[in-house]
């Protein structure tokens, strides 16, 4: 699987997804320099009035409800139902999700009215949406009693899609299998919008690669890869945050291969 995880990578360098990205205003010109890092090409269109024509033109779709509004939630509809009208993949990024009910609902709403493929968020984010107990502060994660383990396969058979947790180790479930994810660095929670760049990874690898569970559990290793790599080379998060993306554009599929460590069991 390690070298598939590699060859994902160098087709998402040959093939270039486009991935349309309604995504918030915090970390907008990050993601766009990561697709451009990783060797896809970033689209950010929110208005209601061309989301469908500028989503038809895409090989992924990213939703992240970092900075939500009504008119958010009704272009990511929109982009939703005419990603699943033409067959590529929804990655949701359910930002602050258990933080607000509004935050909530509307996670809950793009859930139940379109098909997600890929749904990726911080462990209580996900518990929120199954409606566990969850402490969330505005959108980091905080105490929920439930495993990562027993979240992620919960919210898979419940919501029908892939689940990704991301943190110190990430866990990603299509409801039969679980895969475990070892790579990562502490620096990559002192830079804001690093699980946001996590998302748009998934949106460039599943635009070119169907098993979405491996699709996932490659992105989120070459995003901890990445940072295991730019790590060394930096002083604090600043220049970890410019090493990062180089590594982005540096890391070759054989590299990437030798370096991913994760567990894959069956349920």
């Amino acid at each position: 699987m390690e070298k598939t995880f590699g060859e994902i990578l160098e087709r998402v360098r040959s093939k270039r997804p486009l991935v349309h990205h309604i995504t918030n205003i915090v970390v907008a010109n990050d993601n766009a320099n990561c697709m451009l890092a990783v060797g896809a090409l970033p689209v950010m269109a929110y208005a209601r009035e061309e989301v469908e024509e500028m989503v038809a033109q895409a090989q992924a779709l990213v939703i992240n409800l970092g900075t939500l509004t009504g008119e958010v939630v009704e272009s990511a509809i929109l982009a939703a139902r005419k990603a699943n009208e033409v067959g590529i993949p929804v990655i949701l990024d359910p930002v602050g999700a258990g933080a607000t009910s509004f935050r909530t609902q509307s996670a809950l709403q793009v859930l139940e009215t379109a098909k997600v493929s890929v749904l990726r968020g911080n462990r209580a984010e996900i518990a929120s949406l199954l409606g566990m107990r969850a402490l969330v502060r505005g959108v980091e994660s905080g105490e929920v009693e439930e495993s990562p383990c027993a979240i992620v396969e919960k919210a898979s058979l419940r919501f029908g899609t892939v689940v990704a947790i991301t943190g110190e180790v990430d866990w990603v479930s299509d409801g039969k299998r679980v895969i475990r994810v070892f790579n990562g660095h502490p620096l990559l929670t002192k830079v804001t919008g690093t699980g946001c760049m996590a998302t748009s990874l998934c949106g460039a690898f599943c635009g070119v690669e169907k098993d979405f569970l491996m699709a996932t559990a490659a992105a989120l290793s070459f995003l901890g890869v990445c940072a295991e790599k730019a790590a060394p080379f930096s002083l604090g998060p600043a220049s970890f945050r410019n090493h990062l993306f180089d590594m982005m554009y540096k890391v070759d599929g054989d590299t990437f291969a030798r370096m991913a460590r994760f567990e894959v069991e069956s349920l």
